[in-house]
């Protein structure tokens, strides 16, 4: 006997089977989609574990007000901004919209994988997507001349 003629005394005919195939191809699709969104909020924006000291003197761009320098080392691509004369400010390199690493474009970060933009405050200024780069808390210790990052 034929695989159809199997179908048919099981009761179940070809519109039947590819209407429950369908139903269930869609639900696997929607089902992939919902996780992936539950994943896009933790994940590229906001790296865990960091806690980093970083000696300021390593790094001349940090040496003036509006200079940025990535942080080698610390597990994770950051970037630190110089913001005032005694107040800088961390972000993570890592695009909140695809995970590619960002890159110092001018005085602010450019995602090369599509093009988003941020400001030196990691703020979204264009590009795809509105959210803007992931922000660690930075702690200054200006008698050793560091400061320490963490998420």
């Amino acid at each position: 006997m034929s695989d159809c003629t199997n179908c048919q005394r099981a009761g179940v005919n070809r519109r039947a089977f590819l209407a429950t195939s369908s139903a269930l191809a869609i639900t696997a699709v929607l089902a992939a989609c919902g996780a992936e969104t539950e994943d896009e909020d933790e994940s590229p924006t906001g790296p865990r574990n960091v806690n980093t000291t970083v000696t300021l003197a390593n790094y001349a761009a940090l040496g003036t007000v509006g200079g940025i320098a990535v942080i080698s080392g610390a597990g994770t691509p950051i970037a630190v901004v110089r913001a005032a004369a005694t107040q800088y400010r961390a972000f993570s390199l890592i695009c909140p919209h695809a995970g590619t690493t960002v890159a110092i474009s001018g005085a602010g970060f450019r995602c090369p994988n599509h093009g988003a933009t941020f400001n030196a405050s990691g703020g979204w200024t264009g590009g795809e997507r509105t959210t803007s780069l992931y922000e660690f808390a930075v702690a200054s210790n200006t008698t050793a001349g560091t400061i320490t990052i963490s998420s």
